[in-house]
């Protein structure tokens, strides 16, 4: 982890910056932050910032809350497994400072584990080259017999617990500007606007509720791509000498590259924790296939060490239940579930040993559902979720705008004869909501049978209407106003649960 990636993903400088920066370096010496100060392109209080915000490399084996016994057996499964043989490499497989990892060479050398072989020429100095001895081996398997965990070592519960309450995503301030940018593509309310910006600045719970179709899940994930600041997630972490993985590449986008690219040189590489992971604040979204085991810690009795449930991988970040009601977890347990965090901010996890342990509860919790609230939660738990905003369909000056955007973003243009051809059969005929999905749905219809035909896309009223029959079963009772007046040919919502426009 290098300064210079460091200042270029909190968007402070450039790469230009970074280069004129390197070449200053090599004429007048210094490092590289000095550099970009004395060139005027970033102060010296954000790169101060920059360097206090980031986990400072442990200088001693004290320093990184793991006993040394663990640290060491950490070392002997990388080396066994990957065949390792310098310092360097121990390094880079396990994220710790050459000092520390000297100090455990020093170590393994004392208990004749490990034998040094001589030099190692590399490309501008020269490495010892160590070796296990029949002992060390012994000691690599027996340690693999323990837990098969080899990585990044970990971070103790306290330091994760400090990081978690460091970077709260409350301390990140959200502009009005900034979710005015990011709702400029959707056709949507002023007052709906206005009513979710405290709430995403709050960091409680939202509810985001009203028939399908017109646009929750969207919502929520612009919520969730409003946040910007960088955060560090550790690879794993300890309790009682149990290995708990964190960073899933499935969820958390680190904001450097995998092999930096920088000059090596006063770039303060050994002043940083190659334990934890710059990234973007985390978003998770869980549907329909949600249990309750996913929210616990999950043990592999093969392995022997832990995976971290899914609210803990969004610590710090957003953590969004789509579809809420359908889970296969019921509605109740899933709430009994999240009672205490909620309120406490405070979650509980347990070993399979019996050993507890607690975590902040910080992430921007986001409930969407097109069930009625008073169905699915009690008033207790209505009263923990501090924001609850209902997405309703548009009216006819809206949805005729969404259907401009949405048809010119794919070359056509919408007429007002048009829509009144949609709303005739939609409305007039079938007693069906208007709902956000539908211009998308029908251009994309519009669009594929121009394709088929082979002819340019463009609006008539045949192929509109075979668009809209694509919308509906015959025979489904509709569900707009008036709907026991439907007629037998009846509109029923596809699947699709797409926003307005985007």
């Amino acid at each position: 982890m290098l300064i210079g990636d460091l200042l270029l993903a909190h968007g402070l400088v450039t790469k230009e910056d970074i280069e004129l920066a390197f070449h200053r370096q090599k004429e007048n010496g210094g490092r590289l932050g000095e550099n970009l100060v004395a060139l005027g392109v970033i102060s010296q209080d954000d790169v101060a910032r920059v360097i206090y915000e980031a986990p400072q490399a442990p200088k001693t084996i004290t320093d990184t809350g793991i006993q040394s016994s663990n640290l060491l057996r950490l070392l002997f499964k990388a080396m066994y497994v990957n065949s390792l043989e310098t310092a360097s490499d121990f390094s880079a497989a396990i994220k710790l400072p050459i000092p520390v990892i000297n100090r455990l060479v020093q170590e393994a050398g004392d208990r004749k584990f490990l034998e040094a072989l001589g030099t190692a020429d590399q490309t501008t100095f020269s490495e010892n080259r160590y070796v296990m001895t029949e002992a060390g081996r012994r000691y690599a398997i027996e340690s693999l017999q323990q837990n098969q965990y080899v990585g990044p070592a970990p971070v103790s519960l306290e330091g994760y617990q400090a990081r978690i309450l460091q970077q709260k995503i409350t301390n990140e301030r959200v502009e009005q500007t900034s979710i005015d940018d990011s709702f400029k593509n959707l056709v949507i309310a002023d007052d709906f606007i206005r009513r979710l910006g405290p709430g995403i600045n709050a960091g409680k719970s939202i509810l985001l509720y009203g028939p399908p179709g017109n646009g929750k899940t969207t919502v929520a994930e612009k919520v969730a791509a409003i946040f910007a600041n960088i955060i560090y997630i550790p690879y794993c972490f300890e309790v009682d000498g149990q290995i708990i993985k964190v960073f899933d590449p499935a969820i958390h986008t680190p904001v450097l590259p995998a092999e930096s690219e920088s000059p090596k040189t006063g770039l303060r590489r050994e002043e940083f924790d190659g334990r934890w992971v710059p990234c973007e604040r985390p978003v998770v979204i869980t549907g329909g296939e949600l249990t309750l085991e996913m929210l616990d810690l999950s043990f592999n009795a093969n392995a022997k060490y832990y995976e971290a449930p899914l609210h803990v991988k969004a610590s710090n970040g957003t953590f969004i239940i789509d579809d809420f009601g359908r889970q296969l977890v019921s509605p109740e347990e899933l709430l009994n579930r999240w009672i205490v965090p909620l309120e406490s901010r405070i979650d509980f996890l347990k070993l399979h040993t019996g050993k507890s342990f607690q975590l902040p509860f910080d992430e921007l919790v986001i409930f969407s559902t097109n069930l009625s609230p008073d169905d699915l939660m009690d008033p207790a738990f209505l009263r923990r979720i501090p924001y609850k905003l209902e997405t309703i369909g548009p009216n006819k000056d809206q949805y005729f705008e969404i259907f401009k955007i949405v048809a010119a973003a794919k070359g056509l243009e919408m007429t007002e004869e048009i829509l009144d051809i949609v709303i005739e059969e939609l409305q007039v005929r079938n007693n069906f909501d208007l709902a956000c999905f539908q211009p998308k749905f029908i251009v994309d219809q519009v669009v594929s049978a121009c394709k088929y035909m082979g002819i340019t896309p463009h609006f008539t009223q045949e192929l509109v209407e075979d668009a809209l029959k694509n919308l509906y079963t015959s025979g489904a009772k509709g569900i707009g106003q008036g709907a026991e007046k439907a007629s037998t040919k009846s509109l029923k919502p596809s699947a699709s649960n797409m926003a307005a426009v985007g």
